[in-house]
């Protein structure tokens, strides 16, 4: 009885461990296939990961954000611990997308048709005494992987030439990159699922 118990136990947890899975991979395919589409400039910082293969960290013009653009400063003037933080996009002339506001926990009203708002976690301790100082939120697309062998290359050429990413933002700000782009063509794209 017991061995029968514990082979109905091992099934149950691998149906768990199934649904979840299977959870995590239709909550991003339904960014990539239903957010708002947006292109972020980005700018290389490190090539590779020794134990996962060659990737990009990526930053991007809304990777600093100035304490000035944030509008509801909180009590102390510094951050707390894991504070969300929502940065309006808008689009730019040359068709990046750009921050024009923020907030801490959340907008005070909904974005416009031609706005999007994207959700970041910033860590605790940043000062935002200083006006004219940034914050760096986090915003769960700083690295994107590569084929082996291409990430040097990818880099080196990031530093001459314009690349940037399209990202689809889902409607509760939550960001899924879609592609890498090498100014209007499209190096990487990631699979739906």
């Amino acid at each position: 009885m017991t061995g029968k118990r514990l082979i109905i136990s091992a099934l149950l947890l691998a149906l768990v461990q199934i649904g979840f899975l299977g959870w995590i991979i239709v909550g991003r395919a339904a960014i990539m296939r239903d957010g708002k589409e947006v292109l972020l400039k980005v700018e290389p910082i490190d090539p590779r990961d020794l134990l996962r293969g060659d990737y990009i960290v990526l930053g991007y013009e809304i990777s600093r954000i100035p304490v000035k653009l944030i509008a509801n400063i909180p009590p102390g003037k510094f951050t707390s611990n894991d504070s969300e933080l929502v940065v309006r996009l808008k689009q730019g002339v040359e068709g990046y997308w750009q921050p024009s506001a923020a907030w801490f926990d959340a907008a005070p009203m909904p974005a416009a048709s031609d706005e999007v708002d994207i959700v970041g976690q910033v860590a605790d301790g940043w000062d935002l005494r200083e006006p004219e100082a940034t914050i760096a939120p986090d915003y769960g697309i700083e690295r994107f992987y590569l084929p082996e062998g291409e990430g040097m290359a990818i880099q080196n050429d990031m530093r001459v030439r314009p690349f940037a990413v399209r990202v689809a933002i889902a409607a509760n700000g939550t960001p899924q990159v879609k592609a890498l782009m090498d100014g209007d063509k499209t190096l990487f794209e990631e699979p739906l699922y």
